[in-house]
């Protein structure tokens, strides 16, 4: 059963919870109301006239909107809305409750009248009272009603399905080995690789990157769990970029292992994540098909994309500069006459490397392409996951993003997707995480990542 909130989570035989469900858990997963085990399942009738607000579009919330109204309605067809519904096997029940106003504390006297938060509380409190047996219980990802809805008596949790309890995403993602033996570091530098024979210890790890030491000697190496092999690292120019640090030739090395098919890149701003990201994918771009560089578009000012002046690609391309701005950059290392040079403006204009807003991508089929996603931690978990899903044959992707760099709302460092996707799937032999950890784009950019 998938984890959910708290409460869900630690529900005891005593009696059956009812969650009372805001519209940006439906949004934030379209399968929230399947979620909550046996326990009871509520949904104000303000919530669906916010969804049917949000069911025109082709970004992710959009499409939750579709599909949750696309369950209700099936759930209608077992009878009234108004009434309890059994939602299925090991599930509790489901129905639309009506705004009413309670007979004591009233959301909209005290705080403001029309405002569609304020009546999603009074139909909790209204259930609430209704329900004097059971425990009502609020679930929304907005922070500030949850603290309205607490103010008033609530019990309100955030939900919590693809939450990440451990801080696996915060820690480095290099370990470093002390004491190998002398002769050990010598054969992975004469030889190229070694047995593992129990060096790394109890920090071996599929695809995990170290750092071996003996004295003043040191090597970097990667553990390959196909082969039980410790293999070294070398510092390699990747189409006129150079890792400047020991994390960069780590990245370098996951980037352009064809075993490695899901690679996550993290760190602040200026650690080269998508730089590295864009060099290695053009370095192999004769074994794919297409190079697809994207990244959610988090409106801005609270204003969608709609609402910028211009056509498309006008509307789009204050988004995408950044990743621009790289591929710039790599073509700016070689003169206009020089190979490299020309076969980037090759992959331009025959369209094998195009950037593009990610709603753009949903629906297309991801077979023998190199696909970048730039900004993750701005996905939601079910993002993640339907993007990964997609992957056909001969497909590499590849996630960057900073979990403390955050600009979606309801998002936070333990629910946001690139956080989700390497607490899950760390140590998988199709998976890499590397944390870069130290900036690399200028004295300046380091002093305000280090102290603003």
């Amino acid at each position: 059963m998938p984890r959910s909130t708290k409460s869900a989570g630690s529900t005891s035989a005593k009696r059956k919870k009812i969650f009372v469900l805001d519209t940006s858990v439906l949004l934030h997963d379209h399968q929230s109301i399947t979620t909550f085990g046996k326990n009871d399942i509520a949904i104000p009738i303000t919530v669906l006239e916010e969804l049917d607000k949000f069911k025109i579009g082709n970004d992710t919330k959009n499409f939750s909107a579709r599909e949750v109204i696309r369950f209700i309605d099936k759930m209608s067809t077992s009878g009234s809305l108004q009434d309890w519904i059994a939602l299925g096997t090991g599930l509790g029940k489901f129905k639309v409750i009506f705004e009413m106003t309670p007979s004591g504390l009233d959301a909209e006297n005290i705080y403001a009248r029309g405002k569609n938060d304020h009546k999603i509380i009074n139909a909790a409190l209204a259930l609430k009272e209704s329900e004097k047996k059971r425990d009502v219980v609020m679930v929304t990802k907005d922070i500030n009603l949850r603290i309205k809805a607490k103010a008033l008596g609530l019990i309100a949790e955030d939900y919590e399905t693809g939450k990440v309890t451990s801080d696996t995403a915060q820690k480095s993602s290099v370990y470093t080995i002390e004491n190998v033996e002398s002769e050990q570091i010598r054969q992975i530098f004469t030889k190229g690789k070694i047995d593992e024979d129990g060096i790394l210890g109890t920090r071996k790890i599929a695809n995990g990157y170290y750092i071996l030491k003996n004295g003043k000697s040191s090597s970097l190496a990667v553990y390959n769990p196909h082969l039980d092999q410790i293999e070294r690292i070398e510092k390699e120019f990747v189409y006129g970029v150079k890792p400047k640090n020991a994390e960069q030739a780590f990245a370098l090395n996951a980037l352009l292992n064809p075993a490695i098919r899901l690679v996550a890149l993290q760190g602040v701003a200026g650690t080269g994540k998508t730089l590295l990201a864009l060099a290695s994918a053009l370095e192999q771009s004769k074994k794919f098909h297409q190079i697809i560089l994207a990244r959610p578009i988090v409106p801005l000012s609270n204003k969608e994309i709609g609402f910028l002046p211009g056509d498309a690609n006008d509307k789009i391309g204050p988004y995408m500069e950044p990743l621009w701005d790289n591929l710039k950059f790599i073509k700016s290392q070689f003169g206009e006459n020089e190979r490299k040079h020309k076969a980037i403006l090759e992959l331009e204009e025959s369209g094998k490397i195009i950037i593009s807003p990610l709603a753009f991508i949903r629906g297309r089929s991801l077979s023998n392409i190199i696909f970048i996603i730039d900004e993750a931690q701005n996905l939601t978990p079910h993002e993640i996951k339907t993007i990964i899903t997609r992957a056909g044959e001969n497909t590499k992707i590849i996630f960057t993003g900073d979990v403390n760099q955050i600009d979606t709302p309801y998002l936070d460092e333990n629910s946001n997707g690139l956080a989700y996707l390497v607490d899950r799937l760390k140590g998988q032999p199709l998976f890499a995480h590397i944390k870069l950890e130290k900036g690399e784009r200028s004295e300046l950019a380091n002093l305000a990542n280090d102290l603003l």
